[in-house]
């Protein structure tokens, strides 16, 4: 069964106002996020585009989605994040994720897919979708991407959404996945940077043949070409080169 997308509304629209302050006053504490500061470019991003869009981040950190729901609202929007079922089934805090506009995913269940079409479903209401395509947090040591799966693109094929790649480099640094509570108290005093950068949008129709009954080839391939932009910012705010130009092979769960 398809899961349905229901808008925010006004009131949705002032409690994502009132937690973006509260938890954006909080990370403030904890870290120095730093939004479009783009090493090595001349333009800089200002904004996110107008109507329907689909904004892509690279994933290390559990601090990501606020991390990326924070950059998008300085570039003016309101994202509604592709989170994983098991923050909508916690005490207020799951309640608080529907009222935010957000989109459960059931990771690893023969559902996950139909959460793409809560995605789409708001995509034709005009609002900015966030997703993180590699699916998990990376497992390479050197926290570079891993390969993205490809159901972002054949969102952005049924939608006709433009991608936004938006690079984070840093928010392993704010939560850690060990030493949860530690490295908290510490950033209190240390404030670890996080840079951001943000692409050009992205429109894969463009990359394949049939956008109707695209092949999986070309979907894979235009999987690969939509990351290779998202890893290309990454090694810009890291001033460094990425073992692999569309992302790591996925080890194994």
């Amino acid at each position: 069964m398809s899961q349905r997308w229901k808008h925010p509304g006004w009131i949705g629209a002032a409690v994502y106002a009132v937690a973006a302050a509260l938890v954006g006053g909080v990370i403030t504490l904890i870290s120095r996020l730093q939004v479009a500061k783009q090493r090595g470019r001349r333009r800089v991003a200002q904004s996110l585009p107008d109507g329907a869009v689909i904004i892509i981040s690279n994933h290390t950190s559990y601090v990501d989605g606020i991390l990326l729901a924070l950059v998008c609202r300085k570039l003016g929007r309101s994202v509604r994040l592709l989170a994983t079922s098991g923050v909508f089934k916690a005490p207020v805090l799951g309640t608080l994720v529907r009222r935010l506009g957000f989109i459960s995913v059931d990771r690893g269940a023969s559902t996950a897919a139909h959460s793409l079409d809560a995605a789409a479903a708001a995509l034709e209401a005009g609002e900015a979708v966030g997703i993180f395509p590699e699916g998990r947090l990376t497992r390479d040591p050197n926290n570079w991407p891993e390969r993205a799966k490809t159901g972002t693109v054949r969102l952005a094929l049924r939608t006709g959404a433009p991608i936004v790649p938006v690079a984070m480099v840093g928010a392993h640094r704010v939560l850690s996945k060990r030493h949860v509570v530690s490295t908290l108290i510490s950033n209190v005093l240390l404030r670890p940077t996080v840079l951001t950068a943000v692409g050009d949008p992205l429109d894969v129709r463009t990359m394949v043949t049939n956008v109707d009954d695209p092949d999986p080839d070309e979907i894979r391939h235009a999987t690969d070409r939509v990351m290779e932009h998202l890893v290309k910012l990454v090694e810009v705010l890291r001033d460094e080169v990425a073992p692999d130009s569309v992302g790591l092979q996925r080890a194994a769960d």
